[in-house]
């Protein structure tokens, strides 16, 4: 259907670019050429996708006519040239009309196009758009780019046209409506915003399909004790107001080694019917430990109270760069795991992913994933994989088509579509799951 689509819409765009001769024979149907124009730049590809998301819709109508204008490109290309060798040599003015024509139905075309794509699209990321905008006046160069820009809308158009429509379909069957509700626990270095999710898309996939979501608002940076402290009166303020006796939690890095800590030493296991960790460094960071070894004393104080200072002014109240480093080094890990003892009540469980190599992640973890394999293996740029296991079950998620998921993919952090993992779906999986147990 989309192909048929896309040379029909790509046959008439061809023929409106290249119509002044025979609009200069029958003007009269000028009546019908320029509304079948309007009505396409208006509405292209509109009808063929299956969606209620207006921001898809005007996705695939960019991404349809960028598609009908790259195809057209070369029906014109070929008429134009044939035009010019056609028109006797005391007649130009035909051939340049005609020209003239083409190139400003081309350029509305694709400038519709573009324009409806780069801002809509969540996938074309700044790396593609930049390529876009770079090469685009460079012969060739120019159509590569179009040509990535083309797929990677077109891909995503469809893969969210069809995550919606499988929603629609299991929506009766509230596949993540937990007894309990869910407390998502970011990790360090962020904070809880509405402007910006941590979990990225995550959230309201697991609310359409029935969670009711919480998130823990505690602090970007500061030691396991005092987070800990934080999402204890977090858990208390949760089951109190909303009249539950209990919460699921759902913690990310430093962000598990923090709940572990609130469940064993401060008494609110009672109010927590699971706790599964995601990535989390239960045996210590060894990139920690290298950035504190290695590092002078006086950087390390810099850009520590930079950090502090910085966040401060977002209203963070006492950050502590330096105390939340220090509790993922190797030895403080150790240390804290032979004191933390999580209550029998408690369902636990950890998922720990990998990459496959550097490139597969975004910066910084391109970086530091080297110099994490370095010393200790396997890892998801952060965290080296023997370090995720913890709990009565472990989740392993190894590299999908070479590239692997990284410390930010798994929580859908760059809110990318990695071919052979749909992050989403894993957490739907995740949390269907402990409905099932009854939590």
């Amino acid at each position: 259907m989309f192909i048929f689509t896309i040379f029909a819409e790509a046959f008439i765009v061809s023929f409106i670019a290249n119509c002044f001769v025979f609009i200069k024979d029958f003007p009269q149907y000028l009546f019908v050429i320029v509304p079948i124009f309007l009505f396409l730049n208006l509405f292209a590809g509109i009808f063929t996708i299956k969606t209620h998301n207006k921001k898809l819709k005007i996705c695939y109508h960019g991404s349809t006519l960028l598609c009908s204008f790259g195809i057209s490109i070369i029906f014109s290309t070929i008429y134009q040239v044939a035009l010019a060798f056609k028109t006797p040599s005391n007649n130009y003015i035909t051939f340049i009309w005609s020209l003239i024509l083409c190139l400003c139905v081309s350029f509305i075309v694709f400038w519709n196009g573009i324009i409806c794509v780069y801002l809509t699209s969540t996938q074309l990321g700044i790396k593609i758009r930049l390529m876009g905008i770079i090469c685009g006046m460079i012969p060739i160069a120019n159509l590569v780019a179009l040509f990535f820009i083309i797929k990677t809308t077109v891909s995503e158009c469809r893969f969210e046209a069809k995550k919606e429509q499988i929603n629609i379909q299991r929506k009766n069957k509230k596949l993540c409506a937990t007894k309990y509700p869910i407390l998502m626990v970011h990790g360090v270095f962020f904070r809880d915003t509405r402007f910006f999710n941590y979990w990225g898309r995550i959230p309201k996939e697991l609310e359409t399909n029935g969670a009711t979501i919480f998130y823990g608002n505690h602090p970007s940076a500061a030691s396991i004790a005092d987070s800990a402290a934080y999402l204890k009166m977090r858990i208390e303020e949760i089951t109190e107001k909303n009249g539950v006796d209990k919460v699921n939690i759902i913690a990310h890095s430093k962000g598990g080694l923090d709940c572990r800590c609130a469940i064993s030493k401060l008494g609110v296991a009672k109010r927590v019917a699971s706790l599964t960790t995601i990535n989390t460094p239960h045996r210590g960071c060894l990139f920690a430990d290298y950035l504190l070894t290695k590092i002078p004393s006086e950087v390390k104080n810099k850009v520590a109270k930079t950090y502090n200072s910085t966040v401060k002014k977002f209203g963070e109240a006492n950050p502590d760069f330096l105390a939340a480093v220090n509790d993922l080094t190797v030895a403080y890990c150790n240390r804290l795991n032979s004191e933390l003892i999580t209550p029998q009540e408690v369902y636990c469980q950890s998922v720990g992913s990998v990459m496959a190599k550097a490139k597969g992640g975004k910066f910084p973890l391109n970086f530091s994933y080297h110099l994490v394999k370095h010393f200790s293996g396997e890892n998801d740029g952060l965290v080296n994989e023997k370090s995720f296991k913890w709990g009565e079950k472990y989740t392993l998620l190894r590299p999908i088509k070479k590239r692997g998921i990284s410390h930010g993919d798994i929580i859908d952090l760059n809110r990318e579509n990695i071919n052979g993992f749909d992050v989403r779906e894993f957490y739907v999986s995740l949390v269907s799951n402990l409905k099932a147990k009854g939590l």
